[in-house]
């Protein structure tokens, strides 16, 4: 993948770059963005897994599962509130101490807010404390996320040839997938290997403490290319540096607004064949958890190919087109898939790989949606608080919302916070006339 990109287009040089300076290859910038968002994304996926297979135990064991499981979820959205918060505060550090020292303090943060959480407590030792840590430690996960924004996605979409647009795009958006088939691998080997106790004592702990070695792999990874004077030269002549967070919500909120809502079709469904189905099937069927755990696995690879395919058919029709198109087909599945994870194994399976292909589609092209929709000089601050926002009202309150609604009402009802999401896209890209112009 990195090499296909490393020699595609008119990248090899970068003309800004200083005379004599070793030129950025794109396959490096793509490295990069893909390591990063795998290692956020796999923090991500590792409480979310949690907060549906362990936290209702452990950290809420004076209520009813389902009631818990609730409870839980009810926390899920304390990160995505603080992620804004943490981008003020970070891009803040980014202005003062540049970009090297603000990744290190980020993700060093992201990394021990996640190790920790493999070390808590649980109610039955120190009662209700045990729900104000983790409600911390889910604060500083969001915050540290925040301050994670490298804008590395941002300067491979800038570099991008006019006719790749779409392929460039795409990139960053696999880390998403590779995150969730490590976390799943992880929590199935444990689960498959280990008796209910033995896992529910120790062995959920692990994929935490793995999480923080991948931070800082990471970590290393990003800082070697973010703070080389190639990149630093980069980062400066595409005017992708911090802007303060006040006035560029001032002067942009409205490309903050559409740009946080044209992408929610998709970051609705992210959470609707991710989270919410393993609560389903953990509380409602019978079904063997890591038998579903190896179905999300797979259906994540479906994912991967289709974020793939994503590039290739939005640099041929656009891409306001295909999330146009993507949203129009995720409302008809909002209408029936759900009912899937009901059908037994085959119907889990079907939905997950049909959801999957249909996320990978249109979330494959949502951080174009995200970069695009700003002048150069407000690009890195604004794609981050867009982001930000586009997470909290697509994603945040999904597993709570879908699994209320599913609880009261049945499966059918959950595929309204899914349709929600797809008219929120198609509405977005409707008004936007700009965003319309400058995407395709």
């Amino acid at each position: 993948m990195a090499e296909a990109i490393a020699n595609s287009g008119p990248l090899g040089r970068d003309p800004h770059a200083p005379h004599g300076a070793h030129p950025v290859r794109p396959g490096e910038i793509a490295i990069g963005v893909i390591i990063g968002r795998t290692s956020e994304f796999f923090d991500f996926f590792v409480y979310a897994i949690a907060s549906v297979l362990v936290f209702p135990e452990l950290i809420f064991p004076f209520v009813d599962r389902v009631t818990g499981t609730l409870y839980s979820f009810a926390l899920f959205p304390l990160a995505f509130l603080a992620r804004p918060i943490g981008t003020q505060i970070f891009m803040a550090i980014d202005r003062r101490h540049g970009r090297g020292t603000k990744l290190t303090i980020a993700l060093f943060l992201l990394g021990t807010s996640t190790v920790t959480l493999g070390f808590l407590p649980g109610y039955a030792t120190i009662g209700m404390a045990s729900v104000a840590i983790l409600a911390l430690l889910r604060i500083g996960q969001g915050i540290a996320l925040g301050g994670a924004w490298d804008g590395l996605a941002s300067l491979l979409a800038l570099n991008a040839p006019a006719n790749r647009r779409g392929w460039y795009a795409m990139v960053p958006q696999l880390g998403a997938p590779l995150g969730l088939i490590v976390a799943s691998g992880l929590f199935a080997f444990f689960i498959g290997t280990l008796g209910f106790a033995d896992f529910m004592s120790w062995g959920w702990r692990y994929p935490f403490f793995v999480a923080f070695a991948i931070n800082v792999v990471a970590l290393f990874a990003r800082l070697r290319m973010v703070v080389t004077p190639e990149f630093t030269e980069m980062f400066k002549s595409r005017e992708l540096t911090p802007s303060p967070v006040v006035a560029t919500v001032k002067a942009q909120w409205r490309n903050i607004i559409i740009g946080a809502f044209a992408p929610l079709a998709s970051f609705a469904l992210f959470h609707m064949v991710t989270v919410f189905p393993l609560s389903w099937v953990a509380l409602f069927t019978r079904e063997s958890i890591t038998r579903f755990l190896v179905i999300e696995m797979v259906g994540a690879a479906f994912g991967v190919a289709a974020i793939v395919a994503s590039g290739a058919l939005a640099d041929r029709i656009g891409r306001r087109s295909l999330l146009g198109y993507t949203a129009a087909a995720i409302a008809v599945f909002s209408g029936f898939a759900p009912q899937l994870l009901d059908a037994g194994g085959a119907g889990e399976a079907a939905f997950m790989v049909l959801g999957f292909i249909l996320l990978g589609l249109s979330f494959g092209q949502s951080s174009g949606a995200v970069t695009s929709n700003f002048p150069k000089r407000a690009r890195y601050t604004g794609a981050a608080l867009t982001s930000d926002l586009a997470w909290l009202f697509g994603a945040g309150f999904a597993p709570f919302a879908a699994l209320v609604l599913a609880k009261d009402f049945g499966l059918i009802a959950a595929g309204g916070y899914l349709l929600s999401g797809a008219i929120g896209t198609l509405v977005a890209l409707a008004l936007n006339t700009e965003l319309a112009r400058r995407l395709d």
